[in-house]
């Protein structure tokens, strides 16, 4: 499912008019060059700096992310069910990238820790840049638990790719997981992010349990509120009130049975299953008023299809309740493609 998503027409704003206010910048996870002020979302959320040394193009990908942040956030929030915290945002050339694959970087799940995001520049597309600072926002949400985990980590790549219709489709690792031998990490958790195998069977596993029914705003709250500790196999069994035993297995027969095997991150098409947008009842008059509103003000303001389906996606999860704030043990939640490394010098 590799295709290019271009970024939503939204209407441009010149770099020169972008905010210069001497605000003070957080501390970064890891740049340490000059943070020039872009300017905040209008729900007051989201502050998005940019490095002045990148140019028109890095500056044009910051003001898009600014005119999207809200967005981003509120699909997020319907997502896990809770209203997130504040938090800023730095778009520069993270591991010396310009065109998203130098990742996104934060030192924590939750609101506290993990609330100075770094996105890589995504020269010409800007929707990379979107789904690069979901994928970091969503960690924040799972509020302290999953940190470092394989299971949050395929958590936060599925988020990415819902608000962005998959926009980071190069960063897959299913792939890699098959190739592999298919070790089982439904039954076991792996302490780690940054492993291609257990990552790579969490996000397939999260397309099959999608495909069965079960949409993201149902997965995401059951998966965090199971902790650092829980298995697929326990929210399998959470969700399907099946026995937990039978996950690996039903996983394994539906893995086996793709006709054409498993060659990107969301192998059942989850992205493209109704159960996405309509574990939601469509009774709802006020719903109904909210789809059709989002719809006009997308079609108005002349958005292209995709960005007008994440949209709808958006204002048909359900309504989000406050977070409580919890602090997890701060550290690099780094999110890379397979076979980047890092590098450790991020000045401008």
């Amino acid at each position: 499912m590799s295709h290019r998503i271009k970024p939503p027409h939204t209407e441009k704003k010149p770099v020169t008019n972008i905010n210069r206010d001497a605000q003070a910048a957080p501390a970064w996870p890891s740049y340490q060059g000059t943070s020039q002020l872009v300017g905040t979302s209008p729900s007051g959320r989201v502050t998005v700096y940019v490095d002045p040394s990148l140019g028109d193009p890095a500056m044009q990908n910051a003001q898009d992310l600014l005119n999207d942040a809200d967005r981003v956030a509120n699909a997020n929030d319907g997502v896990f069910g809770t209203t997130g915290g504040p938090v800023s945002v730095i778009v520069f050339a993270l591991n010396g990238a310009i065109d998203g694959t130098g990742g996104a970087d934060h030192m924590g799940c939750d609101y506290v820790t993990g609330a100075a995001i770094e996105v890589d520049a995504s020269f010409g597309n800007s929707v990379r840049v979107s789904a690069l600072f979901e994928a970091e926002l969503s960690e924040c949400s799972m509020n302290g638990n999953l940190c470092g985990e394989s299971t949050g980590e395929a958590l936060s790549r599925w988020c990415a790719a819902f608000v962005s219709n998959n926009a980071l489709a190069d960063f897959a690792t299913a792939p890699q997981w098959v190739v592999d031998g298919m070790p089982d990490f439904v039954n076991n958790t792996d302490n780690t992010d940054q492993s291609a195998d257990s990552t790579g069977c969490g996000v397939a596993f999260i397309s099959w349990l999608i495909s069965q029914g079960y949409g993201l705003s149902q997965i995401a709250p059951a998966l965090v509120n199971l902790g650092d500790g829980g298995t697929f196999a326990q929210l399998y069994g959470n969700l399907t009130s099946d026995d937990p035993a039978n996950a690996w297995p039903n996983f394994q027969n539906a893995i086996n049975s793709l006709p054409a095997g498993v060659t990107n991150d969301d192998p059942f098409n989850g992205l493209d299953q109704p159960t996405q947008m309509t574990h939601v009842s469509p009774r709802s008059a006020e719903l109904v008023g909210r789809i059709l509103a989002t719809i006009i003000t997308d079609l108005a303001a002349g958005r292209q299809p995709e960005q007008i389906a994440a949209n709808v996606r958006t204002a048909l999860l359900p309504v989000s309740r406050p977070i409580g704030p919890t602090v997890c043990k701060p550290g690099s939640k780094r999110l890379l493609p397979p076979g980047k490394t890092t590098k450790r010098s991020m000045t401008a």
